[in-house]
């Protein structure tokens, strides 16, 4: 792997990181290839095999309508979210690369103190589309098996 390469993958999470940081939400599906992948699903789901997932949407345009549903009928207290991803680590798969990374994300309320929303790791694949990177398969395994009601939001 070339730092070139390495360099452009960390750019593709950083730019994952700042369209929900920035609830920039219409940019969110840009970074997915048209025929895509996202899931998120408990570590203890995913660990005996089990196909229920917190979030499942296997198009760019269902993370679009995702979006849409999100802008027009959330309703919720405001907060702000920050994504903290480390340890990515990319090696070549066929015509893209298998991504994997630790996340967390954490939420502040107006009248809370900033909590742990959701930790947990990536297991990805990234593809060359278009002329640069995007997710076909961003699988988000979340290690709590509990849930928080606000799992509408990406992770």
């Amino acid at each position: 792997m070339t730092p070139d390469l390495r360099a452009e993958i960390q750019d593709l999470y950083d730019a994952y990181a700042e369209a929900l940081d920035d609830f920039e939400l219409e940019r969110w599906p840009e970074l997915f290839t048209e025929k895509c992948r996202y899931e998120a699903v408990s570590r203890e789901n995913f660990e005996r095999g089990l196909p229920l997932a917190a979030i499942l949407c296997e198009s760019r345009g269902m993370l679009e309508d995702r979006v849409a549903a999100l802008r027009r009928t959330s309703m919720y207290a405001p907060r702000s979210v920050r994504h903290l991803t480390s340890h990515v680590r990319a090696s070549a798969e066929g015509d893209g690369f298998r991504v994997r990374a630790n996340y967390a994300v954490l939420q502040t309320r107006v009248d809370a103190l900033t909590e742990i929303l959701s930790a947990g790791r990536y297991l990805d694949r990234v593809v060359r589309d278009a002329g640069r990177l995007r997710f076909q398969e961003k699988r988000v395994i979340f290690d709590s098996v509990l849930v928080p009601n606000s799992l509408v939001y990406p992770l």
